[in-house]
């Protein structure tokens, strides 16, 4: 493989470099921010581009890694030019290889290449790509040959439709991003009980880091615990009555009490499901008032 990126953000730096790493060659990059395109090629020791159709030309493998919104306008400058028997590839985890409409009509083969990791430098992610499963789709012909390519690195890939896309980067989102939106949840419930603002996030970053590794480790259900799991309705009826004083007063925590409702009841699925033996009536009775 020879490989060529369109797009010089965090993705296109981290993927770049952990392919060098794994001895593929790289062609270079090509992107409208011309400095970002030179820092990527020193970063992978490879060539800075200024013509799109001469990095096409250059490389059999070609991945985007722009914004989703900008794939688009990237095929309609490429699918025009010399991209006969090239891999086109983009790496976003909600656009199916479908944007590329009429790549094998042009006699090319499109496939959409998603890394399940959270991509948050461009200097360092490379370093925890290893981990990353990897889900592939596109153009059935070289499907068992791009999956192939990236378990010879020693990643777990699956293989998807276009049209699970979408559901699949909503499973991302709500580990990934979400889990920010709980965290300031607790936060604000903290700064609410006397926590200074600067340290209630900070305060709670032992339990989710714990937490997240457990989960990790064991699986949600191996890892639950607390009143859910216990069964304590009168604990959870007390956060209830709690969250309920607090948006008479703090319209703004409405949504922390919903949200509270929501996890709890697939908290409480979850608890039957470790242990089946015990009763859970009255702890759905409170969740349910």
């Amino acid at each position: 493989m020879r490989a060529g990126f369109i797009g010089a953000g965090k993705v296109g730096f981290s993927l770049g470099r952990y392919l060098a790493t794994h001895g593929v060659t790289l062609s270079g990059y090509y992107s409208h921010s011309s400095d970002s395109a030179k820092e990527a090629a020193a970063f992978t020791g490879s060539r800075y581009y200024t013509d799109l159709a001469e990095i096409t030309r250059d490389s059999d493998t070609l991945f985007i890694t722009t914004p989703d919104g900008v794939i688009g306008e990237i095929w309609d400058d490429m699918r025009n030019l010399q991209i006969r028997d090239k891999n086109i590839c983009h790496c976003s985890g909600s656009v199916p290889s479908t944007a590329f409409f009429d790549a094998e009509e042009k006699g090319a083969f499109r496939f959409s290449v998603h890394p399940l990791y959270a991509v948050s430098s461009r200097y360092t992610s490379y370093q925890e790509l290893g981990k990353a499963w990897f889900t592939i789709e596109g153009s059935r012909e070289r499907l068992p040959e791009m999956k192939s390519f990236f378990e010879t690195m020693g990643n777990r890939v699956v293989v998807i439709s276009p049209e699970s896309k979408i559901l699949y980067h909503t499973a991302a989102v709500m580990v990934s991003n979400q889990l920010a939106a709980l965290a300031d949840m607790g936060a604000e419930l903290l700064r609410v009980c006397g926590f200074p603002d600067q340290d209630a996030a900070e305060a709670l970053a032992p339990l989710i880091e714990g937490n997240a590794l457990a989960v990790a480790a064991a699986g949600p259900i191996e890892a639950l615990t607390g009143p859910c799991e216990r069964g304590d309705a009168g604990t959870v009826a007390g956060h209830l009555a709690a969250l309920k004083a607090l948006t008479e007063k703090e319209e703004s925590a409405v949504d922390i009490e919903a949200a509270y409702r929501i996890l709890s009841g697939r908290l409480v699925r979850l608890a039957e499901r470790k242990n089946p033996q015990k009763d859970y009536t009255e702890l759905k009775k409170e969740l349910e008032r």
